[in-house]
């Protein structure tokens, strides 16, 4: 059975997005694994000169679990409401771990198998700094899975479209592949989207986007494919109106360490996306190859 990994800091954005996860492995037939990271004063540099009292530690820890505990019951709640009795009903875990948000991350994506995380676009205290600062971009960097992030807003519901922003490299088709497996159990639409500048040659683009669509449709064997291009000087603004005019439910990209995508990781980018974006934005690795959800 496959596991989505939801970290939580336990805020109402990142209850939402908990929410928005369930919502996800009801359909992709997964289950649930919820973890919130945790440090003692201990780890600080004023307490590592003398011990933290054991009793401390696990008041810390009873307190972590409690909260994550019920953040399971208010999901165990929903999967129980049979709206729709066909879908599947989760099971739904809770682990509590000493240690950094990216290590424990890792971990537990490399222990479960998970192929999917699933956590805040934005929001408050701890996540809001492990989205928004170093600590986010060092598990994109360092991060062999796709990383789900979603608005803090509560999202519909319903996953119809998804748009992939591409630059045609070779290595998307296999990104296209993967997004199949996402798709296919909403019967969704994946846009492939390409911007260029004003200065390209039509002729010579034509015929790469006949080629890679080609690639895309023998790997892919998807029917609900479409490809879209758009010329602009502001690949980002292109991205943004996607999302909040191109009646796409969710999109999806690769962190490649180029200008554009460099752009969309660093803080003072990923902090106007946040804001702008108003669907659940999906990061892929760049070396991603046969991620099935």
């Amino acid at each position: 059975m496959k596991t989505i990994l939801v970290p939580t800091d336990f805020s109402p954005a990142a209850e939402n997005a908990a929410h928005y996860a369930l919502f996800l492995s009801r359909h992709l037939q997964a289950d649930l694994l919820l973890t919130h990271a945790f440090k003692v004063p201990a780890e600080t540099r004023v307490a590592a000169q003398a011990a933290w009292p054991l009793e401390n530690y696990e008041e810390i820890r009873q307190e972590t679990q409690q909260a994550l505990g019920l953040l399971r019951h208010q999901l165990e709640q929903e999967a129980a409401i049979k709206i729709y009795p066909q879908l599947h009903q989760p099971r739904i875990i809770d682990i509590a771990e000493l240690g950094g948000v990216t290590t424990t991350i890792r971990n537990l994506v490399d222990h479960h198998h998970a192929p999917l995380v699933v956590t805040v676009m934005s929001g408050i205290g701890l996540i809001h700094r492990f989205l928004l600062g170093s600590s986010r971009r060092d598990l994109l960097e360092k991060a062999t899975f796709p990383v789900l992030l979603v608005p803090a807003r509560p999202m519909p519901r319903q996953l119809r479209k998804i748009a992939f922003a591409t630059d045609l490299s070779e290595t998307d088709i296999d990104i296209i592949h993967s997004l199949t497996s996402l798709a296919r159990p909403f019967n969704a639409e994946i846009l492939i989207a390409h911007v260029t500048d004003a200065k390209y040659d039509a002729v010579e683009h034509q015929q790469q986007v006949d080629e890679f669509l080609k690639h895309v449709s023998c790997k892919t064997n998807y029917p609900r494919i479409y490809y879209r291009h758009s010329k602009s000087m502001d690949v980002d603004h292109v991205l943004d109106w996607l999302s909040e005019h191109g009646m796409i439910d969710m999109l999806a990209m690769v962190h490649r360490p180029h200008p554009v995508l460099e752009r969309l990781i660093k803080g003072s980018h990923t902090q106007r996306l946040a804001r702008h974006v108003r669907v659940p934005l999906l990061v892929f690795p760049p070396d991603a190859h046969n991620v099935f959800f």
